[in-house]
């Protein structure tokens, strides 16, 4: 099993565009191939950002994502760590890979130090084998 933490931009883009790298990496979910770590500040962002109205997003999807997120996945109780962050709302998001020994997934790894654990979807896509 591969753990990964998944940044909420990956969560929006696999929303927006069902045939994107993101939405490849949600659709490894539920075949059980990824379990996405978790913790409830995570999972509360997820719904915050998600449910914006801007975004028009149908609930009924929106909730299908974040269930199989929690069926899934892994609770982890990350542990703060004191690495500089451009902005602290990542913190979360890298505390919980580093703490769950977990793969990252972000569209944004300039927000992030250049670390082996940090992905962008298709770089993880292409270590995974699913181009």
């Amino acid at each position: 099993m591969v753990y990964v933490v998944l940044d909420t931009n990956i969560l929006v883009s696999a929303l927006w565009s069902k045939d994107g790298n993101p939405a490849k990496v949600t659709h490894l979910i539920p075949d059980r191939k990824i379990a996405p770590c978790f913790c409830s500040e995570i999972l509360n962002g997820y719904r915050f950002v998600l449910s914006r109205t801007s975004f028009h997003f149908p609930n009924n999807q929106v909730d299908a994502l974040l269930n199989n997120i929690k069926i899934f996945g892994k609770a982890v109780n990350a542990e703060k760590s004191s690495i500089h962050l451009p902005d602290e709302s990542d913190r979360v998001f890298y505390d919980t890979a580093r703490t769950g020994r977990a793969i990252l997934i972000t569209g944004n790894t300039k927000h992030y130090p250049t670390e082996p654990f940090i992905m962008t979807p298709a770089d993880f896509l292409h270590k995974m084998g699913n181009k």
